[in-house]
């Protein structure tokens, strides 16, 4: 799979830059890896829609789509067998998304019903998406029960 990370802003808060490139470099051990931060502003939906253009679309929203880990590492190898090996991930700001972002995801994603500070989100979500690669490789990062 070939990640491509689209978020609103570079994190800002020191821990979660470190934990974001932490993450980056564990996942690129798996698969191709890049981000893309864009600068909130003017149209930063749409220019967050072009820069994911030609992936399959993950919207990380609290309204989406809950997993566990070993789902989640499941549904990510059947768009595999799928054939879809491009997908990116969507992190928007501190206002989350408008219905016409969540319309035009191919999948939305909820870390759960809790609301998450935009740049711990995008920390989780690499968390659980690195541990989705641990997974599919049999490596024994991930524990069950």
């Amino acid at each position: 799979m070939i990640w491509k990370i689209v978020a609103a802003g570079r994190p800002a808060l020191p821990f979660a830059r470190d934990a974001v490139d932490e993450y980056l470099a564990r996942i690129g051990r798996f698969s191709r890896v890049e981000t893309v931060f864009v600068k909130p502003g003017d149209r930063l939906f749409e220019r967050m829609l072009a820069g994911s253009e030609g992936f399959y679309r993950v919207v990380l929203d609290e309204r989406g789509r809950q997993f566990s880990s070993m789902d989640l590492a499941h549904f990510f190898q059947e768009l595999e067998n799928r054939s879809i090996s491009r997908c990116a991930l969507l992190v928007g700001g501190s206002d989350g998304w408008n219905d016409d972002v969540r319309a035009r995801a191919d999948l939305v994603w909820s870390l759960g019903s809790l609301t998450l500070q935009h740049e711990l989100a995008l920390v989780v979500a690499l968390e659980q998406i690195y541990r989705t690669c641990t997974i599919k490789a049999r490596l024994p990062y991930h524990r069950e029960g």
